[in-house]
């Protein structure tokens, strides 16, 4: 049974990167969707209701909040995810299943009713919110994502770099995609997650204690972003 995570996030400088990282590199594996040494791209497809409802949520700091998305790495569909990220406070709990590439193609199609007959609880709450709240695609937001992990209470430290939103499309695939950066190096964004406890030598080797957290939506900042850009 999956439990809310503790989620942790932190803007950062490109010189505190650099020592950061260099740290990790010498105890913690690397995440497996890594390509090269600077990580992947994850591209996400987010969606929210006719009055952003997702979005004023997360702008006037509503508790317990949801955002659905489906989300793809590497520019490839060898894994598309439908993906519901639940926040209390600052805990997360994301839920995920895979869908096909046809199915995303007929989500993008607005022929949702194949979601109701799926025995995934989130497949189905997902067609709720599609056909009852008039849920649409709004934003795709793109960053590449240098992971690292530990066993130890399943932590996660990743730094999210070159976040962008795409100008011109809402297909995921879409191979003439235009984007358009929302934070410019030499500014990133550092996540630190995990279940019960963030070990000593980890909170240690990244000074936790010594950043300032932050209030950082990637799908907030895009959005926003995409509203300034097109007018509405």
């Amino acid at each position: 049974m999956k439990t809310f995570r503790h989620e942790n996030k932190y803007y950062i400088h490109s010189r505190e990167y650099d020592v950061l990282r260099h740290r990790l590199q010498t105890v913690l594996p690397s995440d497996e969707h890594s390509i090269n040494d600077e990580g992947y791209l994850i591209r996400s497809l987010y969606f929210d209701n006719l009055f952003d409802a997702d979005l004023f949520q997360k702008h006037y700091g509503i508790f317990r909040r949801k955002k659905f998305r489906i989300r793809i790495y590497n520019h490839s569909d060898a894994v598309i995810k439908l993906e519901r990220k639940s926040r209390q406070g600052e805990y997360i709990l994301k839920t995920s299943i895979p869908i096909t590439r046809s199915e995303y193609e007929m989500i993008l199609n607005q022929d949702y009713d194949f979601l109701k007959e799926r025995e995934d609880e989130l497949a189905r709450e997902f067609y709720v919110f599609l056909q009852g709240e008039f849920m649409r695609p709004r934003v795709i937001v793109d960053y590449i994502r240098e992971a690292y992990k530990s066993n130890i209470s399943n932590v996660r430290i990743t730094f999210d770099k070159e976040l962008s939103f795409v100008t011109n499309t809402m297909d995921i695939f879409d191979a003439n995609a235009i984007t358009e950066e929302v934070i410019s190096y030499p500014k990133m964004v550092l996540e630190v997650k995990y279940d019960h406890f963030l070990p000593d030598h980890i909170r240690q080797m990244i000074q936790v204690d010594a950043h300032q957290r932050s209030a950082i939506s990637k799908y907030v900042l895009c959005r926003m972003a995409s509203i300034q850009y097109h007018g509405f």
